[in-house]
């Protein structure tokens, strides 16, 4: 028996539109980790940052840190192993039924993520842990703790299963999901693949939910 660590970030906002500051894709990226070491890793690298007197507004925020900071935590990232998976829906060819409610796109992106990952990383007798980041207000917190819970139930063997939204900054495993997610998000809205090459070694499933149609609705 096996205690497999998930931890999760997502790309993207619930903007269904053309507008601008809305994105084009909706990304949500999942770090498996045999253990938490990188996570240590990442402390250290803080603690070190603080020493040498570099500050950090917080924990480590790709979209945030500098890019001298970016190429250290990526560093860390790339001496340790763990798995990153994607999945990626283009907004506009969301149908629209799963468009008008926010609760119900991000429990479908979730549920199409989880089928292909869970059978691909536990087994019948593993012990799952999936932890992502908290987001919205309390109500649409405690919806989405429902859902991950449901979603995981589904598509999970596992004969033990735990989820939980913490915050961002609550455990550097965050962080290293958030980077991962960035990298990823960086290479489909901006087709910027600096940072994903850094990580395209770790991915093993990058899926394009809606690659094969072609009708978009807005």
């Amino acid at each position: 028996m096996a205690r497999i660590h998930v931890f999760a970030d997502e790309a993207g906002n619930f903007d269904f539109s053309r507008d601008r500051g809305a994105s084009r894709y909706f990304i949500l990226t999942t770090v498996t980790l045999p253990d938490c070491k990188v996570g240590d890793a990442l402390l250290d690298l803080r603690r070190e940052l603080a020493w040498s007197g570099v500050e950090l507004p917080g924990h480590f925020h790709a979209t945030e840190d500098k890019q001298a900071v970016r190429d250290l935590v990526y560093g860390v990232l790339a001496a340790h192993e763990f798995r990153v998976d994607a999945t990626i829906l283009e907004k506009a060819k969301t149908y629209p039924h799963l468009r008008v409610d926010a609760q119900r796109f991000h429990k479908t992106a979730w549920y199409l993520h989880m089928k292909r990952l869970a059978p691909a990383i536990t087994s019948s007798n593993d012990e799952l842990l999936v932890v992502a980041s908290s987001l919205g207000t309390r109500k649409q917190r405690d919806y989405f703790v429902r859902a991950l819970r449901d979603v995981v139930a589904q598509a999970s063997s596992s004969a033990v299963y735990r989820s939980a939204f913490w915050p961002a900054g609550s455990d550097p495993c965050l962080e290293v999901a958030d980077y991962c997610c960035w990298a990823i998000q960086r290479k489909w809205e901006r087709n910027d693949d600096r940072s994903y090459a850094l990580i395209s070694d770790k991915i093993r499933i990058e899926a394009d939910a809606f690659g094969r149609g072609t009708a978009t609705y807005y």
